[in-house]
């Protein structure tokens, strides 16, 4: 599978998502975890697809101008995801009143996920997007109230996550799965494969 110099099956994260992790692992990857942090305020008259692309590829740069030396040759993957309703960027909440509020938002609607990957390698920067429509069912308060309790929300874009309890109000997805949880493995897989990081 590996096709480079390394010996082992090993990746640099620009990421702390557990999610992310766990999709890498699917396709035979582990991953040395460096996030970068970085401003990720929106630019003005910023689309939100616009917006995902600009992340993911500053955040595998300012992985690779942070890495320790024993690393500097290694593949960098970066991501970044955003739930949007039209041109409104949904991201991370920042306390449970706007994640009551971004739910309220998708209750009953259809939004759009947009995840952009980045890979760092070799000196050349490519970047991929998948973007996923889902159509989420009417949400009650007390729906809403009960997940909020749960914690489930934080920490992710729009307010929730496809592969936890807010799963059971998805009624349909028409795209990537696995780009809604965070990293489109197919995406994923083509720059990898590009590259011949990985050859399945």
């Amino acid at each position: 599978m590996w096709k480079n110099n390394h010996k082992n099956s090993t990746i640099i994260l620009a990421s702390r998502s557990p999610r992310r992790v766990e999709l890498l692992k699917q396709i035979g990857l582990d991953c040395e975890i460096y996030p970068a942090d970085i401003d990720e305020s929106q630019l003005p008259n910023e689309s939100p697809v616009q917006y995902v692309l600009r992340l993911a590829q500053e955040k595998a740069t300012a992985c690779a101008s942070m890495l320790p030396r024993e690393y500097l040759n290694y593949p960098i993957l970066a991501a970044d995801t955003t739930v949007a309703l039209s041109d409104l960027v949904l991201g991370k909440p920042v306390d449970d009143d706007d994640a009551r509020d971004m739910l309220g938002k998708l209750s009953a609607g259809t939004h759009q996920v947009h995840t952009a990957v980045a890979l760092s390698f070799n000196g050349e920067l490519e970047v991929l997007l998948s973007s996923t429509n889902v159509e989420m069912m009417t949400l009650s308060t007390e729906q809403i109230e009960q997940y909020i309790a749960t914690g489930d929300h934080r920490d992710k874009a729009g307010s929730y996550g496809i592969q936890g309890l807010a799963g059971a109000w998805v009624k349909k997805i028409e795209g990537s799965y696995t780009g809604v949880m965070g990293l489109p493995i197919y995406e994923t897989a083509a720059l990898l494969r590009k590259h011949r990081i990985i050859t399945i």
